[in-house]
């Protein structure tokens, strides 16, 4: 049994969310200093706090094996990620985010909170702030 298709009205609006966010998104990574490749790699290391080999980084964010060998590569030469041998496969390295790393991750972050922090005090009025916080609640349960 299949679902019934959503209503018009919920596509369109869905559709225009999409295109926000979007939108909002490509402004905030103007200004990055990492590549989004980069920063979706260490964002990954960081938050899980765990290591992976290169093919595990590569599943996870859905890029061919050469293209996140090129990824750790440049991390590895920039000092935000290390390689260390497998404990138990010496064929394989493990990637960890290093401290630099992990500093480069949370500036880029900060960053962007920060425009977007500027962008609502300098818009929005006390009511429209009330009503996006309101809303931060609502597209956390569309997940």
């Amino acid at each position: 049994m299949t679902s019934p298709a959503p209503h018009p009205d919920t596509l369109e609006l869905a559709a225009d969310l999409r295109a926000s966010i979007g939108e909002l998104v490509r402004a905030l990574r103007q200004h990055d200093t990492l590549p989004q490749n980069q920063a979706g790699v260490l964002g990954l290391l960081v938050r899980d706090g765990t290591a992976y080999t290169v093919a595990e980084l590569a599943a996870r964010q859905r890029v061919r094996h050469q293209s996140m060998a090129r990824t750790v590569a440049l991390l590895t030469e920039a000092g935000l990620v290390t390689q260390q041998p497998h404990a138990t496969d010496g064929r394989k390295l493990l990637i960890t985010a290093t401290e630099a790393g992990r500093t480069a991750l949370l500036e880029q972050r900060a960053r962007r909170e920060a425009r977007i922090a500027t962008a609502i005090e300098a818009r929005l009025t006390p009511e429209e702030q009330a009503q996006l916080r309101a809303s931060v609640e609502l597209l956390r349960r569309l997940r």
